[in-house]
Parts: structure tokens; sequence; C-alpha cells
């Protein structure tokens, strides 16, 4: 049973259908639009869902794509994951749903959390994959965004749950908060509503438990670095240059590691470059799909 019963998805998109299917028994809301070879989307960590980080990459890919936008467990109105969520649950659940949906192979473009999940499927279910678009990703390097301090931070019981909460409820926290994740100039009111609105109904159990889990402090949990030489599938790494969260150099490594990489980096853009430059991020993307990066 979802943790919100019968209730449809109130955060549609424009030109999309939001659907629900069942993946392993947890019920799962996505957004889906357009008509061709299949795309999936996957949303980052935190104030974050598919309709947050997609609303404005989904239009232009289903001019030629069918896109697949899921809420990940414990996001948006998808179902709590069971027990502690990992990269590699995730990435067990994005085969689920391309199972659920008779999907046989897609590409996927995945932001920060998203981004591994989707480079944790290419590397272990590469047939499943036809092409890989990671996003200031997270995966690629053992240092911990944000340093030692963050790591004390998700130790002290109960606070992270607190600060969420009072961060939450202002709108003037929640801007402060997203100048630690996109450049200034790409800060707009609009987009604080927006973040403000899922931040006061995001439950935030997922997300905690995944960070508590994933962050130590000798590194983090998850490094695909030495992995990324065997990856097969073709890929497109794009990094916001002012990345505060996940250093730049983590997608130009990996763009010298991968057998088949392009890597493009994004100007006066910080963590989050589908919401600060969604045309110039939408062609890219765009292109590299039709095989024209």
């Amino acid at each position: 049973m979802s943790r919100h019963g019968s209730r449809i998805s109130h955060r549609n998109l424009p030109g999309a259908t939001t659907r629900r299917v069942f993946v392993d028994d947890h019920d799962v809301f996505y957004h889906v639009a357009g008509d061709g070879p299949p795309v999936v989307l996957l949303h980052g960590g935190g104030w974050d869902s598919a309709a947050l980080s997609w609303r404005e990459t989904i239009p232009t890919l289903a001019e030629t794509h069918t896109v697949y936008a899921p809420d990940l467990p414990g996001y948006g109105d998808s179902d709590l994951p069971e027990g502690t969520p990992s990269v590699d649950s995730y990435g067990a659940f994005v085969v689920g749903f391309l199972d659920a949906l008779g999907i046989d192979t897609a590409a996927l473009v995945g932001v920060s959390l998203g981004g591994s999940v989707a480079l944790d499927v290419a590397l272990t279910r590469p047939e499943r994959v036809s092409r890989l678009v990671l996003v200031d990703s997270y995966g690629l390097g053992r240092e911990v965004p944000g340093g030692p301090l963050s790591t004390l931070f998700l130790r002290i019981p109960r606070l992270p749950e607190a600060v969420e909460h009072v961060l939450a409820r202002h709108s003037r926290l929640v801007a402060l908060s997203l100048r630690g994740v996109v450049h200034p100039a790409n800060l707009t009111p609009e987009l604080v509503d927006e973040v403000l609105a899922v931040a006061r109904e995001h439950d935030g159990r997922a997300w905690r438990a995944f960070q508590r889990s994933e962050v130590g402090f000798d590194g983090v949990r998850t490094n695909y670095v030495d992995r990324l030489p065997d990856l097969s599938v073709p890929t497109l790494l794009i990094h916001g240059e002012a990345d505060s969260l996940i250093p730049v150099e983590w997608s130009v490594r990996a763009g010298t590691l991968i057998p088949d990489a392009e890597v493009r980096i994004l100007p006066h853009c910080g963590h989050w470059p589908p919401r600060e430059m969604p045309e110039t991020f939408t062609r890219f993307v765009a292109d590299f799909l039709d095989g024209d990066a």
C-alpha cells in the first residue's frame, strides 16, 4: 500500500501523464511523455523529485523520445524503500522499473544521486542501457561532499531532521540553502517557490538513511572510479563549472577513464544544470541521444 493511499500525484507536468506502477510490490509514481526510443530520467537526492528536476527537460526530449521520469522510492509520491537505501539498491529499482514497463533497453540520464544510480545500472547491466548521461554525478570520487563537518552533522542524533524541519518552513532559508546548490545568477524566486513546495511535503527518511549509510569520516561508500575503464556504454558527462557540492574535476577525470565519453562543462552553473541552464542542458542531452554529440 502506498504511503499516499490511492492519491494520484498532484505534481503533474504539462504535456506529460502521471502514472503508477508496482515495482517489487512498491507503489511507484512516474511521468511519461512523447513517442520514440525510451529514455529514463533519474532525479537527485535531498529536496528533489522527478517533476522538480526534469520539468524543463521533458518537453524537448519528448519530441523525439518516450521519456519516463520516476520518483525514486522515498521521494515524491513513491513508496518508501524497504531497509536502508543505497546506490545499488536504487540501481536494482531502475532495472525493476524497466521490467515492469516492458522496456528492454533505455538511455539513462541521472543528476547527482541519480547519476550514480544510472552509472550503477550501466556497469552491472550494460545490456539494459543504450546511452548514459551523468550530470554533476555522485559516485565519481572518494571525497565527502561538504567535507568532515557535513559528516559530523549527519552523525548528531535528530539534528538533520530538526534543521530540515526549520528550513522547509521559511522561503528565505530555502533560498539561502539553495545558494549552496545553484549559481547565484540562476536562483530565481520561481525555483525557490518550487523547492519550498517540495520541501514542505518531503518525507526525508530515505535521504537521511542513505546519507548516514553512505558518508563516513574516511570518505564515501560509493566510488566507481576504478571501474570506469570497464564501462561499455557511450557516455556524456555534463557538469556545472561552479558546482560547490560535486567537484567538476570528478567529471573531467571520468571523461579520461571511460572509453567512449564526451564531457561538457557549463560556465556560470552550479550543481543543477537541468534547472539552472535548461535550454543548453537539454540541447546537449538531445544531441547526444540522437548520436550527434
